[in-house]
């Protein structure tokens, strides 16, 4: 069994990052975590290369991030939200699977052949919504033909640290129980 957890935390320590390492704690097999604000990706630069052609034309990290989606059986986007979205570098890093939505709608091929499960962690300090954050990682979860079985939201982390939270170590379990289920 493989994860492939994207964090969008820019804080190594942060409410996220600790929801992150409680969670891999109950994971089963191999984990790699792609920390969005540490990794070597650019954003999508629209130059439309994939418009035609597999892949993408911008040589960076991101190519070995490709060949971990397709080898993954579990995929977690976690991210603090800013302005009710997820973190902007995490959006950054996964502007890139614009390749994968043109390989579908455009070139009209199945970039993503194997189906995996998913999760999503929102953590939210303040106020605003939680769920434009979580309809954004929906459709990211899609492009890469995962699709979620837990949700794990994290309200006022400003005032009270997540990790510390009943009800949010019980999502994670329940979580990590989705994740290393075998179907």
């Amino acid at each position: 069994m493989k994860t492939l957890i994207f964090n969008g935390s820019p804080r190594v320590k942060g409410n996220t990052s600790s929801l992150v390492e409680a969670l891999v704690k109950e994971l089963e097999g191999e984990v790699k975590i792609v920390r969005a604000y540490d990794c070597n990706v650019r954003p999508c630069i629209d130059c439309r290369f994939c418009w035609k052609n597999p892949g993408c034309a911008i040589k960076d990290g991101m190519q070995e991030i490709y060949g971990d989606i397709q080898e993954a059986d579990n995929i977690v986007i976690a991210s603090p939200t800013y302005f009710s979205e997820l973190s902007g570098q995490l959006l950054a890093v996964l502007s890139r699977l614009q390749t994968y939505w043109c390989a579908k709608y455009l070139r009209q091929e199945v970039p993503v052949p194997k189906k995996k499960k998913a999760g999503i962690i929102i953590v939210r300090g303040g106020v605003g919504p939680l769920t434009r954050g979580f309809d954004t990682a929906k459709v990211l979860l899609g492009d890469m033909n995962a699709k979620s079985v837990g949700t794990v939201f994290a309200d006022d982390s400003d005032n009270i640290p997540s990790a510390t939270r009943p009800e949010v170590q019980d999502a994670l379990r329940a979580l990590a129980e989705a994740l290393n289920k075998r179907d």
